[in-house]
């Protein structure tokens, strides 16, 4: 069986690398990067330290509009595809380029998989949101990687194409949190571990205004301990045009992380602050405290248990919510038992196209199960 993985952006690197592992001895496996992220920090950094093999193909998109950067995937998926022939595309998470493989697959007759399906803001105002929900709908099979985003799918009638698989992001965080020669973090000087904070600040709700950037960066400048700030290519552009410093008070701005450092950083940390919602995740599977700028949050369940607390409005409440006590321990494991990988390359190969009158979802192995 031939399978065509669609990336190009970071979160889709990182869930790409277990689903590559897996694909070994299993299935011919072919990657196609559309070049979304393009920024080496952004881009070919993951694909070296996750152990990624190199894309087949990289179409080499760039950045541009919605409109425009969907509409040049959409023409070299198009041809790829027809180069290629899968027998499935698997398209990963919520960008544009999970849209465009999914859009170009479809008009080609061919069978997508969604991986990462079900998950939910109910926030439109989030390019994101479109992305996945169009996705679910075109596509022939949704991964679901948790129960929440598996009823999800149920209420919105495509139960009957879904099977919940677990989260490959907790295999790979689980894998790399268990190296012993994870790659530690630089930190600045005078900067200990378990005596900062993390940040990631990158959408464009939190900088595009430059009055709530403002803001955002202030309540982090105000905190106890220093906060290790990673700055986005976004953030720091936006930054630039709205003529606000980004190293203030207790702000150390950083490089972008690679995904073995993040981790790392993640994990010797006192706390998280991001608006990413790959990292409230790691965040919870780390066991460390998440704060995040948004009014809503697709990993419901990190809140549920006491490890995430949404920042919004008030964003002079973000000091307070960042210093909150430890949350209570748990045992939880609502997003998987670190093998979702070997299960989404199981189903590709058992599944057939299913049948959208079936009267509900087939399950496989759902999360926490051995």
């Amino acid at each position: 069986m031939r399978i065509v993985s669609v990336v190009g952006a970071r979160p889709q690197f990182v869930k790409l690398a277990p689903i590559a592992r897996a694909m070994l001895g299993r299935a011919e496996h072919l990657v196609v990067h559309t070049g979304q992220h393009y920024d080496q920090a952004m881009s070919e950094v993951f694909f070296r330290d996750l152990g990624i093999p190199a894309p087949d193909l990289n179409l080499g998109v760039g950045s541009g509009s919605h409109g425009q950067q969907t509409g040049a995937m959409l023409a070299g998926l198009e041809s790829a595809f027809e180069r290629f022939r899968p027998d499935w595309v698997l398209a990963y998470g919520d960008t544009n380029s999970t849209l465009a493989a999914a859009l170009a697959a479809v008009k080609l007759h061919l069978p997508v998989a969604h991986l990462e399906a079900g998950l939910r803001s109910f926030n439109r105002r989030m390019p994101e949101e479109h992305n996945r929900v169009l996705t679910d709908h075109a596509a022939d099979l949704c991964l679901a990687p948790s129960e929440v985003a598996l009823a999800h799918l149920r209420r919105e009638g495509l139960g009957s194409r879904s099977v919940l698989i677990g989260d490959v992001m907790t295999d790979v965080l689980y894998r790399v949190r268990d190296q012993q020669h994870l790659t530690p973090v630089a930190l600045p000087l005078g900067v200990e571990p378990k005596h900062y904070y993390l940040a990631t600040i990158h959408r464009p709700d939190n900088t595009d205004s430059a009055e709530r950037l403002r803001a955002i960066v202030d309540g982090l400048a105000h905190l106890d301990h220093p906060v290790l700030l990673a700055v986005h290519p976004r953030l720091a552009a936006r930054a630039a045009e709205h003529g606000l410093d980004l190293n203030v008070g207790a702000v150390r701005p950083i490089a972008p992380l690679g995904y073995p450092e993040l981790v790392n950083a993640a994990q010797h940390s006192l706390g998280v602050v991001t608006d990413s919602g790959g990292l409230q995740k790691e965040a919870f599977l780390l066991r460390v405290a998440c704060t995040t700028i948004r009014p809503e949050t697709e990993w419901t369940e990190t809140v549920e248990l006491g490890w995430n607390t949404l920042v919004d409005r008030d964003l002079s409440a973000l000091g307070e919510a960042v210093r909150r006590p430890t949350p209570p321990a748990t045992d939880a494991q609502p997003y998987g038992d670190g093998h979702a990988a070997e299960r989404v390359v199981t189903t590709l190969l058992n599944a057939t196209v299913l049948d959208a009158n079936a009267p509900s979802a087939t399950v496989l192995n759902g999360p926490g199960s051995h």
